[in-house]
């Protein structure tokens, strides 16, 4: 676990649909691909998500950052109804896949567990 010295800050942006989810509380894995720029994501460290064009912001907590090959291996270790409460694993793979196409998805996933904070 990261203490407070080395935690980062992360901004990323969610589409709204997913923001509400992670506000109320709902979703605690956010999928992302395996990019260089998250690559060094851990335990401890924030993450404020923005919806694009707006103000509207949530913190959240990372409690873990489990790397997967791809989306099917995340969703099927972690569980669909943690990455999208609201949604059937085949609708999210779909989603998620609409998001990130196949030389995304190749470079790998990450699934982050995460815990909303008050700021």
């Amino acid at each position: 676990m990261s203490d407070t010295t080395t935690a980062r800050r992360y901004e990323l942006n969610l589409y709204r649909r997913y923001f509400e989810l992670v506000a109320a509380g709902r979703k605690t894995i956010e999928v992302r691909v395996r990019y260089p720029h998250l690559a060094e994501m851990a335990a401890g460290d924030r993450i404020r998500f923005r919806i694009k064009g707006t103000t509207e912001t949530c913190d959240v907590l990372v409690k873990r950052v489990t790397p997967y090959a791809d989306f099917e291996a995340l969703l099927d270790s972690e569980g669909p109804a943690n990455v999208n409460p609201s949604s059937t694993r085949e609708q999210q793979l779909a989603n998620i896949r609409s998001i990130y196409p196949p030389e995304k998805e190749a470079l790998g996933a990450l699934a982050i567990e995460m815990e909303l904070i008050d700021v």
